[in-house]
């Protein structure tokens, strides 16, 4: 009943997130395992494509989407202009029957764009190691927020709502000053690094995320000295680099 869940929300966001014109890229572990959807007859999709026709185990309702594809499309209207939550709607579609013709269309058209994306991600070697590197950053960045809410193992402990929302703005607000001053002073190594003659290609830097603690301490209590801070800021309003003689 689980994987039943999963699979049906999984396709009412594939659904979704194209009619708002964008796309749910997923890391796909068992590929191999989810069902693929085809548009024609099995013996039709077979003859035009006999090395993956027999993979397409299932057809699509393409009248079903048709139907209410105008329906569809007031519905992502309803998203993209604040009309209703993306939670609210995907928990009432997912949970609909199949006599709730809309959420039946929209599942069909989830099916039909995770096949299409399945095909690209199989095909196309280099667009997996890109959603691959996309996700490993967004990984490093709930390892950091973990990191940043040591004190509670990375979990909101407040019971009530309001509470619960502070503690969670507090966490936005201290993992992005993390990430701006990581994100800076990179910026300043890097451009001293090709000043001095290092060759960093910007394709290398597309591997680098921000969203790392090693620099960081969290433990103790943390008494800055603000005037001796700013007396070390050099002419351009930053510290200065370390350099590899410096760093131990």
């Amino acid at each position: 009943m689980l994987l039943d869940s999963v699979h049906i929300i999984t396709l009412v966001n594939f659904g979704l997130f194209d009619l708002l014109g964008l796309q749910l890229s997923p890391r796909i572990r068992d590929l191999g395992k989810i069902t693929l959807y085809r548009a024609g007859s099995r013996a039709q999709v077979e003859a035009d494509f006999p090395h993956t026709g027999p993979l397409l185990t299932r057809k699509l309702n393409t009248d079903l989407i048709a139907e209410h594809y105008d329906d569809l499309l007031r519905l992502a209207g309803s998203l993209k202009f604040g009309h209703a939550t993306a939670s609210l709607l995907v928990g009432k579609l997912s949970a609909a029957g199949r006599q709730n013709a809309l959420a039946a269309a929209l599942k069909e058209y989830g099916a039909l764009r995770r096949t299409i994306y399945a095909a690209r991600y199989l095909a196309d070697p280099a667009y997996r190691r890109k959603i691959s590197r996309q996700l490993n950053k967004g990984e490093s960045l709930h390892a950091l927020k973990r990191d940043l809410l040591y004190a509670h193992e990375g979990a909101i402990r407040a019971r009530h709502l309001e509470a619960q929302t502070e503690q969670a703005w507090c966490l936005t607000l201290a993992t992005n000053a993390v990430v701006a001053w990581t994100t800076e002073y990179n910026g300043l190594a890097v451009e001293s690094m090709r000043r001095a003659g290092r060759r960093i290609d910007d394709e290398v830097l597309a591997h680098i995320s921000p969203a790392h603690s090693e620099n960081i301490n969290f433990f103790g209590a943390i008494e800055v000295d603000i005037e001796g801070e700013l007396a070390q800021l050099g002419p351009t309003g930053y510290r200065p680099l370390r350099v590899r003689d410096t760093l131990f």
